[in-house]
């Protein structure tokens, strides 16, 4: 089986990932796959393997699933320590005809509970150092039954003790029922679960097939994201159908990964949008290892041109690019766009691109107060197309309200220019009186300022702008450069307030939690308040 053949066979029967690795296996399982840490479930396999190899344990692993008593229909939460294997664990369930339910190791024990409640009692899957973590969590009330892939507790069932199980037949489910549960990041509260279906998982790929066309060699392809994610359903299905060389990577630390790309010498890389700002330092490595870069990808967030600039410039391939998406976990890739070596510093960051060709997302933008959607006016995106997940989990009624027929609310304002080009101003949650946009400023000044290494401009007391900002090593900062760089441009902005990189607020996949941020200086002005009562 061709990867094309394989791509039309998952177009007309949907992305089924319990099935992934052995359709790979068949387009050519000599392709390796290389691992950044030993895996947690199988540590003997080693750091490479091929898509022979990959496939057999996916088997393996839902042989020993079947043996613990997971059945078809059954959903499976799988909250462990971040590894690779977290993927291989979720096409195993999904192999034997279980709903996956993705939960990100970054969450926290209350979540997870609130979580496995609102699924209704699931069996969960984790690992000794995560069971520690939810240690006060009423387990045996919240779920069927706990399995360990790695470590042993009271009252759970071992993998390790299943080795060896009888191999299973795959069982295949609907394509328009649920297949793969993820969340979203959780930035305005407890996250919510999006269901994704096979078919709603195949049409993703569609426009990002394309993508990786452009990559005429088979070159390797490092993917640095959540392996949590619906992000990495897509990235690792393409990889793997397209016979590109894979390096899997959970470090993130610029050493770990200049060591990493400095070995493999990868051609694409997938990472978040945070984890590129981290690694700008090394673009300075006299190593290079970014000079084999063809393409960088990225999408979860926006990403300032001044990052993606450096980033190209520190490639030695011609014609290098970087392509950002814009989308999210409901609807998948909706809008791209390309940048370049010698222009990505001009760009203008919030144009995040325009709907990409073959069967892709549509995209319009809806007015907020009956007048027509403008710079000045912006009004709300919306995305139409085959590849919205199906519902929110146990809560339909928030799904519904964000969707009028076919169409999606994004949740995010912005406009379209003349020539088509999406621009994404801010999330509608996080607008601020008398200013344009946020991420405009973040873009600007981080582009003016290097020593920045962040800059998040959030609502503060009285509504008015305050940038939040961290340097390169927590150095203090040069106030008189950034009254140079702003008084100008952004006279409304307040004084910036200064914290480390180390205190931002996070999600899972590094998304600067600005509402939080904005609630902090609230009890800060609260507390002042209270004082001079």
């Amino acid at each position: 089986m061709k990867g094309s053949v394989a791509y039309r066979s998952i177009q007309k029967r949907g992305l089924h990932i319990g099935l992934l690795p052995e359709m790979a296996a068949a387009v050519n399982p000599s392709t390796p796959i290389s691992l950044d840490h030993d895996l947690g479930v199988l540590p003997e396999a080693g750091r490479r393997l091929t898509v022979a190899q990959y496939a057999d344990h996916v088997d393996d692993l839902a042989a020993r699933l079947w043996a613990a008593g997971v059945r078809p229909d059954e959903h499976v939460v799988i909250y462990k320590t971040a590894n690779a294997d977290h993927w291989m664990l979720a096409a195993a369930v999904s192999r034997i005809g279980g709903i996956v339910v993705n939960l990100s190791p970054a969450l926290d024990p209350t979540t997870v509970g609130v979580l496995l409640e609102r699924v209704g009692r699931p069996t969960l899957l984790s690992d000794g150092a995560k069971l520690d973590v939810l240690a006060d969590v009423p387990l045996k009330d919240l779920t069927r039954r706990v399995i360990t892939s790695s470590g042993e507790r009271p009252g759970a069932v071992a993998l390790t003790g299943l080795a060896g199980a009888p191999r299973v037949k795959p069982v295949v489910r609907p394509i328009d029922e649920a297949a793969v549960i993820t969340h979203t990041s959780g930035t305005t509260g407890i996250p919510k679960l999006v269901v994704h279906t096979p078919r709603t998982q195949g049409i993703r790929l569609v426009p990002q097939w394309r993508l990786l066309s452009l990559m005429r060699k088979k070159e390797t392809v490092a993917i640095n994201v959540p392996f949590v994610h619906s992000r990495m359903v897509a990235a690792m299905s393409l990889a793997l159908l397209k016979e590109y060389p894979v390096l899997l990577m959970r470090e993130t630390g610029p050493a770990e990964v200049a060591e990493q790309f400095v070995k493999h010498r990868p051609a694409f890389v997938e990472a978040l949008p945070n984890s590129l700002m981290e690694w700008e330092e090394l673009t300075q490595d006299p190593r290079s290892p970014f000079g084999s870069v063809k393409v960088f990808s990225s999408t979860f967030d926006a990403i300032h041109p001044a990052t993606m600039s450096r980033l190209l410039k520190s490639s030695d391939r011609r014609g290098a690019l970087f392509f950002q998406i814009y989308g999210q976990s409901e609807v998948g890739p909706a809008v791209g766009r390309a940048y370049f070596r010698h222009s990505a510093h001009k760009a203008n960051g919030r144009c995040v691109g325009w709907a990409m060709p073959g069967g892709a997302a549509r995209i319009r933008v809806v007015s907020r107060d009956g007048h027509t959607p403008s710079e000045t006016n912006p009004g709300y995106i919306e995305v139409a197309w085959d590849g919205i997940a199906k519902t929110y989990f146990g809560e339909q009624d928030r799904y519904d309200a964000n969707r009028t027929g076919q169409w999606w609310r994004t949740g995010d304002v912005g406009y379209r220019t003349r020539l088509g080009c999406l621009h994404m101003l801010d999330r509608e949650v996080d607008m601020i009186p008398g200013v344009k946009s946020s991420l405009e400023i973040e873009d600007v000044v981080l582009g003016r300022l290097h020593e920045l290494t962040e800059l998040v401009v959030v609502q503060g007391p009285g509504s008015r702008p305050v940038p939040v900002i961290c340097t390169v090593d927590d150095k203090p900062l040069d106030l008189n450069r950034w009254r140079a760089a702003v008084a100008a441009a952004f006279p409304q902005l307040a004084d910036p307030v200064q914290i480390p990189q180390a205190e931002l607020p996070r999600t899972a996949t590094l998304k600067v939690q600005r509402l939080a941020l904005a609630r902090r200086f609230e009890e800060q002005l609260q507390e002042q308040l209270q004082e001079q009562a």
